[in-house]
């Protein structure tokens, strides 16, 4: 754990060891804030320290389960992953960390027996898999490699481990790849040369490397002590794909002979393509066999049944489109016949897992503004919703029960387990009572308007902390990215709704038309229109929640967004300029057209817009804020980051040329080690410090 120096009172620290962080997990300590003596308003300061709870892994016997727990360090500017053991069956217990340590631990997964725990480290300096005993103290270090290890699975048996590593894929040998990136670094030149797309992706220029699996044998000790194999090779793609693919991208059959995973062999096209396959291969090494070539969409996360007969994975239908719905594909692995199992149910499924028995598969998707945990019958594909409001984010399946983690606007994940068939959730872990007990939280509430074409819109509107409704507020309208996504009932770092609310806001946020959660022809609908649909139900949602809430204050509205969204700004500038004191766009798109050949993944481009900017020119004008410049008046924060490869930052900087020239009000903040989002946390308290300022400004003279 790191220190906790200078604006802290609360976060975890390495000086005030495991105690404190044992009692925010349990919620049974005090914290600093309990010492306070009134409350005081929800800020980002505390937001970049609370405790992050992600990945869950229940273990064989299906009560004990692992957690993942983020802490930020304020002195190094870093967040820390530890991994923590609880049991849900035994109520009280403290948490134990397995095998502390300084370094990063995460991705953990148990042995089949349970007595292990496996996990990616970096306390060897670089990363690799290390195990330890649930109790213990200690960890065996399992992989040596001479490169950092990306992801990992363990066989059933104990006896195999599968790893992804980065290569050079005409290397024989990882140390030849090493001798390479050694070589790299101490070269006179710099220059790269590049005969194909990616050039760069996401925030990483390539360098010439592919993510490919291979697979080692262990010893009778635990560790892996064979050569590795190659398992991908061959396949001119990612496994993990990139950039977030993750170990779900590939499985280890129940017997151990057999791994499938899911990759993108496209070659040339692959900036263009969404034609994941996924591939058979024999644990031991030999020659892939691909699964689903007559698919030519999208094909993921391969997930065996617990008796090796079937084959589970996720499945889209058309090529091209990457917020197509996901729907379950059992496939019989005798046979290779497939079937459909979820292909009625008009949600798009995020993750899911098998149950013990095999009978039942659990599921998340976005639904109606939540993101809830559903139970899938196996034979019939009939849903039912097992959890309520909230966002379910990570999950794992126990004996008789399914622990998960879920968020909402008013509070950060915590672990809850529900049993199978739904019911009353118990709560596991409250890791941030001891801050949020002592701040004013604004009240939420979702309520629905009539939108583009009469239909039925959802929406979230936060109150402002310490509400009284003798008082008219300003209004901060938050526009959701993707644009194929959900402003959910969840808890977010970008668009935190409860910081805006301690600022004194109250946060307005629209699930227009392209929105997830709604049925997928709600979501189609944006593809074509980005200015057409989404612009009249902001218009209208807007106009609903002034005449529902007439303690709004309709004179004094900022919008905000990002991604899409910064994009919605740059539209509402040309096209409703009147409505809005004030803009914050972060990451917007500024010309469609130029965009089209800065970006990196052509396929959602050419998806949304109808084909390559070459051969259909007028789709990419019909909604180009560029060609509405000179409506522009409205003062705007323009907000990008230098290694934003999918929206490039020469964009946010057209943006703020443009309002320059204009001679309007503006200011950009320009971030060079941040991506398409903002990750460091001192990044994160000066982005809030400027964006509540810069809506304090506007709305509060």
């Amino acid at each position: 754990m790191g220190s906790c120096k200078s604006r802290s009172a609360t976060c975890g620290s390495a000086r005030r060891g495991s105690a404190l962080l044992l009692a925010a997990l349990l919620g049974t300590g005090t914290g600093a804030g309990a010492h306070a003596a009134t409350m005081q308003t929800f800020g980002v300061q505390d937001l970049v320290r609370l405790e992050r709870l992600s990945e869950v892994e229940a273990a064989p016997e299906g009560t004990r389960l692992l957690v993942n727990l983020r802490t930020t360090d304020m002195e190094t500017n870093r967040n820390r992953t530890g991994i923590w053991l609880l049991d849900a069956g035994r109520r009280g217990l403290a948490p134990l960390r397995i095998a502390p340590s300084t370094a990063n631990d995460t991705a953990a997964q148990w042995s089949a027996d349970g007595r292990f725990v496996y996990f990616l480290s970096t306390r060897g300096g670089t990363a690799q898999v290390w195990r330890a005993a649930p109790g213990g103290s200690d960890a065996l270090q399992v992989t040596q490699l001479p490169l950092d290890v990306g992801s990992f699975r363990v066989s059933p048996q104990g006896d195999r481990i599968v790893v992804s590593v980065e290569v050079y894929t005409d290397c024989d040998t990882l140390a030849c790849t090493d001798q390479r990136l050694k070589a790299a670094a101490h070269a006179k030149s710099s220059g790269m040369v590049y005969e194909q797309l990616f050039i760069r992706h996401f925030d990483t220029w390539r360098d010439g490397r592919r993510s490919q699996l291979f697979s080692i044998a262990c010893d009778a000790a635990g560790r892996a002590a064979g050569s590795p194999v190659p398992l991908s090779a061959g396949i001119d793609g990612d496994v993990p794909g990139k950039p977030f693919g993750t170990r779900d991208d590939y499985a280890i059959s129940p017997d151990g002979a057999t791994v499938v995973f899911s990759v993108r062999a496209a070659g040339p096209a692959e900036p263009w393509s969404t034609n994941f396959d996924l591939y058979a291969v024999a644990a031991t090494g030999g020659t892939p066999r691909n699964l689903t070539a007559d698919n030519p969409a999208w094909d993921a996360k391969p997930a065996y049944s617990p008796d090796g007969s079937q084959l589970a994975y996720l499945a889209m239908d058309r090529a091209g489109f990457e917020s197509d719905r996901f729907h379950l594909v059992l496939m019989d692995v005798k046979s290779g016949a497939k079937h459909a199992l979820t292909q009625s149910w008009d949600r798009s499924i995020s993750a899911y897992a098998w149950s013990r028995d095999g009978k039942t598969l659990f599921a998340t998707t976005d639904h109606l503004g939540q993101h809830p945990l559903w139970s899938i019958d196996a034979a019939t594909g009939r849903a039912s919703a097992i959890t309520g409001d909230g966002n379910v984010e990570y999950f794992s399946v126990g004996s008789k029960r399914v622990l998960y983690t879920q968020s909402s606007l008013g509070s950060p994940p915590d672990v809850y387990s529900v049993a199978f068939e739904g019911g009353r959730p118990e709560q596991i872990t409250r890791a941030n009572q001891s801050v949020l007990s002592h701040r004013k939280l604004g009240a939420y509430e979702q309520f629905s308007f009539a939108g583009w074409n009469g239909e039925n819109v959802f929406a979230y509107l936060v109150k402002p902390a310490g509400f009284t409704r003798k008082v008219d507020y300003p209004v901060a309208v938050v526009v959701h990215g993707g644009p194929q996504s959900s402003l959910s009932n969840s808890w977010q770092t970008r668009w935190n709704a409860q910081v805006l609310a301690g600022a004194g806001f109250a946060v307005l946020m629209i699930d227009f038309h392209g929105s997830t959660g709604y049925g997928q022809a709600f979501t189609d609908s944006i593809s074509r229109d980005w200015g057409g649909k989404p612009l009249e139900d902001l218009k209208d949602g807007v106009a609903a929640a002034l005449k529902k809430y007439p303690w709004l204050d309709g004179r004094r509205m900022c919008a905000l967004g990002g991604s899409y969204g910064g994009y919605m700004m740059n539209w509402i500038a040309g096209q409703w300029p009147d409505e809005f004191k004030c803009l914050v766009n972060h990451a917007g798109i500024f010309d469609s057209r130029s965009m089209y050949y800065a970006t990196e993944e052509l396929w959602f481009e050419e998806w949304e817009n109808g084909g390559p900017q070459y051969s259909n020119p007028s789709n990419y004008e019909q909604f180009n804020p560029v060609d509405f410049v000179k409506n522009w008046k409205t003062p705007t924060l323009v907000i990008h980051g230098q290694l934003d490869y999918r929206v490039p930052y020469s964009q946010g900087v057209s943006t703020f040329t443009a309002l320059q020239r204009r001679g309007i009000p503006s200011k950009l903040l320009f971030f060079p080690d941040e991506n398409h989002w903002i990750s460091k946390p001192e990044n994160m308290i000066q982005w809030y410090d400027t964006v509540i300022d810069w809506l304090n400004r506007w709305t509060r003279g």
